[in-house]
């Protein structure tokens, strides 16, 4: 059974984590401050892992399947009926610029870093959303 308890403690994460990035971050900035863009890359990171962690759980808590990467880990709830499609794509989307920033496979694109900060974080927030609805039907 899914455990609500920590489920809610790793999505408020995720809401303090934007919270942060809403009030701290200076993305205008990120392409000449490297303390700025470690910020936003660490903050984006850690919400972002928030995510994947809450979706590992449900997945296995729920046995809706083996992923094979975490990216796999959101078509497995949308497929559950725990996400909307086009959240579960967005989230993959997430989950593989997490990879990025953590496994440094490529440089990181400071426009794509500057456009999550400015438009997307609302994305994690409907994430955090969704699951939290759900739990409480």
């Amino acid at each position: 059974m899914t455990d609500p308890d920590l489920v809610a403690k790793k999505l408020a994460l995720i809401e303090t984590s934007v919270k942060e990035l809403r009030t701290l971050a200076r993305p205008e900035v990120i392409a000449t401050d490297v303390r700025e863009r470690r910020f936003v890359e660490h903050t984006l990171q850690i919400a972002i892992q928030a995510a994947i962690d809450v979706a590992s759980h449900i997945v296995a808590d729920e046995r809706l399947g083996e992923p094979e990467t975490n990216r796999q880990l959101f078509g497995l709830l949308a497929g559950a009926g725990w996400l909307a499609e086009d959240l579960a794509a967005t989230c993959e989307r997430m989950a593989g610029l997490r990879n990025v920033l953590v496994h440094g496979y490529q440089t990181v694109d400071l426009a794509i870093l500057r456009e999550v900060v400015e438009d997307r974080l609302d994305d994690l927030l409907a994430f955090a959303r969704t699951i939290r609805a759900r739990l409480r039907d």
